[in-house]
């Protein structure tokens, strides 16, 4: 499985001119609309990893790309929307406990609930990281859901969904997946850092190419934990 992953990227005929293309547009990413069609991108990858598809996808059907890019991004607000809400409460609390902090009125009653509010927000902050951790994790298996259903509703399938996340093949998976990012992420700042910043110009098609064999990997997870066959 992550042999395969590390080949896809640029296997086939496309590979190497869509890596090329995706970091490209990465480097743009900052105006939105050019990371649209990366997005898209990824989910095909996604299916790919799912269907057991060896070649990468061409940057084709610019259109469809764009449609889907958009589906992602709403799929991930969606899912990330719990962890942000947990977080910005949490930031509220601290801020009221701050706000309380400074009313010299009665110091004794306002330092108890100070001290009070601190605990509820660390807590708060706790829970919305380990939110953001359980997202980051599932959002993957939403996307390949809605790639294989071609329709934005299927990533909200959590039947589904979440049947797949929570299996061991899966589990595997996105192991593999967040190491490779991990160790492809710290060898990149490292290269950069000794040639003066000039790596980091290549960064960005190397971001594209972790990320397409990322969420291929997750697709491959998918499938074998709903014990999909293979696309012919």
């Amino acid at each position: 499985m992550f042999g395969d992953a590390l080949r896809f990227p640029l296997a086939g005929d496309d590979g190497v001119k869509s890596v090329i293309i995706g970091g490209v547009l990465l480097l743009f990413s900052v105006l939105l609309l050019p990371v649209l069609p990366v997005y898209g991108y990824f989910v095909r990858a996604a299916k790919a990893g799912a269907d057991g598809t060896q070649e990468a996808p061409a940057f084709d059907d610019w259109g469809d790309l764009l449609v889907d890019g958009v589906k992602a991004l709403v799929v991930g607000i969606v899912y990330f929307l719990i962890p942000t809400a947990v977080l910005v409460g949490a930031l509220v609390v601290v801020g009221v406990g701050s706000f309380a902090a400074a009313d010299p009125a009665n110091p004794a009653t306002v330092d108890a609930v100070a001290s009070g509010i601190g605990v509820v927000g660390g807590l708060l902050v706790l829970v919305a990281m380990v939110l953001y951790l359980v997202a980051t994790y599932v959002f993957p298996a939403g996307l390949v859901s809605m790639a294989r259903g071609d329709d934005i509703a299927s990533a909200f399938d959590f039947g589904t969904v979440l049947s797949a996340a929570f299996s061991a093949d899966y589990f595997v998976a996105g192991v593999l997946a967040i190491l490779l990012s991990l160790v492809v992420g710290v060898a990149t700042v490292i290269l950069g850092v000794l040639t003066l910043g000039l790596f980091f110009l290549l960064g960005v098609f190397v971001q594209f190419y972790v990320q397409v064999a990322f969420f291929y990997l997750f697709g491959r997870g998918y499938a074998k934990a709903l014990d999909l066959p293979a696309a012919r």
